[in-house]
């Protein structure tokens, strides 16, 4: 069997509803070890399952295929059907059915339309619900102990349908002050606060994760030089494979965010996060840096290469099939996902999007 191309070790994004000839022909030169699905792919239910199913097509291996399902404002599919409720609106409700029931639900969607992955949950703690941190609606606690509980059960109940799973974002954005998607938080944490804190979630549910996406976040108690934990060898190598023991598959946060484009250059950003112990490179938005993107991890040294490609090649064996489209399944999914809404909202509320998570945010955070 030949080596797998570099283009494994890239999770990238694509333009549109559709691919386009060109699109579809670097895709197939590069072979992305997995793509990420935005609201600006999805135009309605058959059109989102047959450019799965294209994906799927012209890739030599089976890809990973992801989203940002969490409810609420990071909720992809909201273009298409209901949106579930977020995380915040879950635990405030405080019954752990219906975040199981969400957690299902999710899973049996996404398996519908061809997705194995979806990129939660998130497992930062609130510590301000108003926060501008980008994390607004999306914690499922405001304690160790509470955050365990919720997320663990949607982990759980997500899993369960056949969708793996993504903690995030490792080490937490818990106490940033500023938004990554647009510059780097520092976050002034002591080692014994992170251990008490924002690490407890990850350590108590760390055999449950299928893979943790790390954050563009500085921690001057874990790093010595100014680099954010996904790029940083003593965070990833250091505190999430050696000390705590994570054997499963570590992926970047979105390199094409201001807190990585502000202060490194695609070659150092790519060469910094695969040297950390990242095995999957996230590229959301620039899909014209795909070819530049393969021919810098072309150079990177070849045990770090074959690290990263073994650590993906485990986590797809678990990949579940896509289920069989059927467009009346959907509609009943969709239905049942009104009737979360409801329980866990009310008829009021549920009625109209709140005027948070009915905003279009700038940019799309995940």
């Amino acid at each position: 069997m030949s080596q797998p191309s570099v283009g494994q070790l890239i999770l990238c994004g694509i333009p549109a509803p559709e691919l386009d000839p060109a699109t579809a022909k670097i895709l197939r030169e590069i072979q992305p070890g997995g793509f990420i699905i935005f609201t600006r792919n999805i135009k309605s239910a058959t059109q989102l399952r047959q450019l799965l199913d294209d994906l799927r097509a012209l890739s030599q291996i089976e890809p990973i295929i992801t989203i940002d399902q969490e409810g609420g404002r990071v909720s992809r599919l909201r273009e298409i059907g209901h949106e579930p409720p977020n995380a915040q609106q879950l635990r405030e409700k405080g019954d752990i059915a219906l975040i199981q029931e969400h957690g299902k639900l999710t899973g049996q969607l996404l398996r519908l339309f061809g997705f194995n992955l979806n990129l939660c949950p998130v497992l930062d703690i609130s510590t301000d619900d108003s926060a501008d941190n980008s994390l607004r609606g999306r914690c499922y606690g405001t304690a160790v102990k509470q955050t365990i509980t919720f997320a663990g059960a949607f982990n759980d109940a997500l899993r369960s349908q056949g969708i793996l799973s993504c903690g995030k974002h490792f080490p937490g954005y818990s106490a940033a002050a500023v938004d990554p998607h647009w510059e780097m938080p520092s976050i002034q944490r002591t080692r014994q606060e992170l251990e008490a804190f924002e690490l407890k979630p990850y350590s108590e549910l760390l055999q449950n994760l299928d893979s943790i996406m790390t954050c563009h976040a500085f921690y001057p108690s874990l790093e010595e030089g100014r680099l954010p934990a996904s790029l940083s060898k003593r965070v990833i190598d250091g505190l999430l494979r050696r000390e705590m023991g994570y054997t499963g598959m570590i992926m970047t946060d979105d390199l094409d965010m201001g807190a990585i484009l502000n202060s490194f250059g695609l070659e150092d950003a790519l060469h910094l996060a695969l040297e950390a112990g990242n095995d999957l490179l996230m590229i959301c938005h620039q899909l014209h840096h795909l070819q530049q993107a393969a021919s810098i991890l072309e150079r990177q040294p070849h045990a770090l290469l074959e690290r990263a490609q073994a650590s993906i090649a485990r986590f797809k064996s678990d990949i579940a099939p896509p289920a069989v489209f059927d467009e009346t399944e959907f509609t009943a999914i969709n239905e049942r996902i009104w009737e979360l809404r409801l329980a866990t909202l009310g008829e009021e509320c549920a009625r109209q999007r709140s005027a948070e998570d009915g905003k279009r945010s700038p940019v799309e955070v995940y």
